[in-house]
């Protein structure tokens, strides 16, 4: 293998059309060397805008290219589980968008298969790579904030009233893994068993839910070991935010509503000691956390460095997301 991954995208989605493929073509270490869609009449400008060269007209196809070392799957949710084993089974490594699976039953057998071939499988977890999560995570673990005692977490967006009255989208069709649990949850999850270093041992959740059976609102509970809480939103039907506080003994730390997805603008946070009204903001070059996750994984293909984001690590967090779907239907506590 060359120091250069030849990537291949299975399918035209937004995340990759406006995020991803970019960010790949603009890596150091990495090209879309291939791409494929079923519908080509309406990928052709993501063809010319990034200069990809092979285009195939099945999936399938793609995956029998023997120059491609590596997947990118943005497909809708339960397709995720079906084409990352059938990227394994090509010997692709595989960068599977989020979440990884629709259950954790799913993603455990796809990091099976991962591990059986010999490949490598990350999430779509492109927050965890932007300079400022990995500065908080530093704050968090130096003990600036103290001992962490809860993380506040929300990721919610206003739907479009006449795509929610159809239906029409494959986050509001329970076949599709949709729901805004899923979709933006995942997130939520991840940031709150990151920062607190620890898996969640009960949960607690309310939803509203789409006619169609997804949920469309999740607020809920989890509860840590030594005391620890995190709550998170998830929403359709909100108003937008996106953003989560980090709070300690000694302080707490709390971001705008730019938390997981800042761009490449400059990205800030604010720490406030135990009894201040006003902390100290804290300036974060930009940069674009999606070449940053690409990077990472493309050298972990080459062989250059361990991933950050190991696989199991996604089967930790379906796990809690399975429990909270169960949580919020029965209106029960779930205990892990």
């Amino acid at each position: 293998m060359t120091e250069q991954v030849k990537w291949g995208v299975l399918g035209n989605a937004e995340i990759a059309r406006v995020c991803v493929i970019p960010a790949i073509q603009k890596s150091r270490n990495g090209v879309v060397h291939g791409f494929a869609t079923r519908s080509p009449n309406n990928a052709r400008q993501t063809v010319t805008d990034n200069n990809i060269h092979h285009v195939y007209d099945t999936y399938d196809d793609l995956l029998a290219d023997q120059d491609i070392d590596a997947v990118y799957i943005p497909l809708p949710n339960h397709l995720h589980h079906p084409w990352t084993l059938k990227a394994l089974q090509a010997e692709k490594h595989v960068l599977c968008e989020k979440p990884l699976a629709c259950d954790e039953a799913e993603a455990q057998e796809m990091v099976d298969a991962a591990a059986a071939a010999d490949l490598l499988l990350m999430e779509g977890m492109m927050y965890r790579f932007h300079p400022r999560s990995q500065t908080i995570k530093q704050t968090v673990a130096k003990g600036e904030i103290g001992r962490v005692s809860l993380v506040r977490s929300a990721f919610c967006y206003k739907m479009d009233e006449e795509l929610l009255a159809s239906g029409n989208n494959a986050r509001l069709k329970p076949e599709m893994g949709g729901g805004a649990l899923l979709d933006v949850g995942c997130y939520s999850v991840s940031v709150a068993r990151w920062y607190m270093g620890a898996e969640p041992t009960e949960l607690q959740a309310q939803a509203v839910y789409h006619s169609s059976g997804v949920d469309m609102h999740v607020v809920a509970l989890l509860r840590f070991p030594q005391n620890g809480l995190a709550t998170l939103e998830a929403s359709f039907i909100s108003s937008m935010q996106q953003t989560y506080s980090v709070v300690g003994s000694e302080g707490a730390i709390e971001l705008p509503h730019d938390a997981f997805i800042p761009w490449e603008k400059d990205a800030v946070f604010t720490v406030r000691g135990k009894d201040q009204e006003v902390g100290q903001k804290h300036v974060t070059p930009g940069a674009d956390e999606y070449q940053l996750m690409v990077e990472h994984f493309a050298d972990a293909v080459l062989g250059k460095t361990e991933l950050t984001l190991p696989p199991e690590e996604s089967i930790r967090n379906m796990r809690v997301l399975d429990g909270l779907a169960e949580a919020a239907k029965t209106g029960k506590k779930v205990r892990l």
